[in-house]
């Protein structure tokens, strides 16, 4: 049987192992074939030598964590043992790696249940470089391209990495052949479903407890595109999903939002406006006009993009919204 010798020098033993233990609890479970002895900040691992491998880079994975984000949650810990990608010792050194660059495939974020939050496509992945070197980050393609999951993920990741305060989702309240009216509730309760799709992202990647933390202490925003009106939006990243069913003015209003230390995504479908006949989206014009302009990257999603079921793509080709 071989042993293995490690120390907690850089982190606190009791951040890294839990309270009451529940991390260390987690560890032993997730690898049943060794034995795992914690005194202090010493550990011995005794077991066959090729889990003693993984352990070790997953043992560091995680003691990386908590230098970079101060905090170690269960949720980490679980989705950190649950990858199954075992880093190299690079990666453990940069657990959440931007999904950029060859290869494709990267974690953008962890999420829950061990869940990891990839750029899927070649597209995807240029979302992730752009957005790292532009402010606004238009990103336009039909349904299933993953535009919306992909920012949403960039979003959950600079709060994670602190490099902004807040996250704020927004959409038009556009019915789409419903009307507003005949809904139950109030205000909020009757533009809630219209912001589902941004709820079931968000889910994806933070565990439910902290994300409803989050939303009632507004780290977290999600609210319809008129609520943006007369606000300056700074330290934060702002994502307008279904932009197509904006106005001229709307959108306009809605980039004159930003502020100094502010990242701005718009996502949109020119295939889906739910718009009155007569109005126009203002998302034809917006793209035409802010073309070219230096900080702003436009990036169009196609039918290579589509990672939903198999037949999404074929339905899209049949409706011509795709080649």
């Amino acid at each position: 049987m071989n042993e293995l010798k490690l120390t907690l020098e850089s982190v606190d033993p009791v951040q890294f192992w839990g309270a009451n233990n529940e991390h260390y609890e987690i560890i032993k479970n997730a690898f049943p074939k060794l034995k795992v002895v914690a005194r202090g900040n010493e550990v011995k691992v005794l077991g066959d030598e090729q889990e003693l491998k993984v352990f070790e880079k997953k043992y560091h994975y995680l003691i990386s964590h908590l230098e970079k984000y101060s905090s170690l949650l269960a949720s980490d810990v679980e989705s950190i043992l649950a990858s199954k990608k075992i880093a190299s010792e690079d990666e453990a050194a940069t657990p959440e790696k931007t999904a950029g660059g060859n290869g494709g495939g990267e974690v953008i974020v962890f999420g829950t249940n061990g869940l990891m939050v990839k750029a899927r496509t070649a597209n995807q992945r240029r979302m992730v470089d752009s957005i790292n070197k532009n402010d606004v980050l238009f990103a336009i393609g039909p349904a299933g391209t993953g535009k919306t999951y992909t920012a949403v993920a960039l979003a959950v990741r600079a709060l994670k990495n602190k490099e902004i305060k807040r996250i704020i989702l927004t959409r038009p309240a556009v019915e789409a052949g419903e009307n507003l009216g005949f809904l139950p509730g109030d205000l909020k309760e009757k533009v809630d479903p219209y912001l589902r799709p941004l709820y079931d992202a968000l889910d994806d990647m933070i565990p439910a407890e902290k994300l409803k933390v989050y939303l009632e202490n507004r780290t977290i925003e999600i609210a319809p595109l008129a609520f943006m009106r007369g606000r300056t939006l700074d330290n934060c990243f702002v994502i307008l999903d279904e932009a197509q069913n904006s106005t001229d003015l709307q959108l306009k209003m809605f980039l004159t939002r930003m502020g100094p230390s502010a990242k701005f995504i718009v996502t949109g479908d020119v295939t889906q406006i739910d718009l009155p006949k007569k109005q126009m989206s203002g998302l034809h014009n917006g793209l035409r006009i802010l073309d070219g302009i230096p900080g702003i990257d436009i990036i169009y999603l196609t039918g290579e993009d589509v990672v939903r079921h198999k037949l999404v793509k074929r339905i899209l080709k049949a409706y011509g919204d795709i080649q």
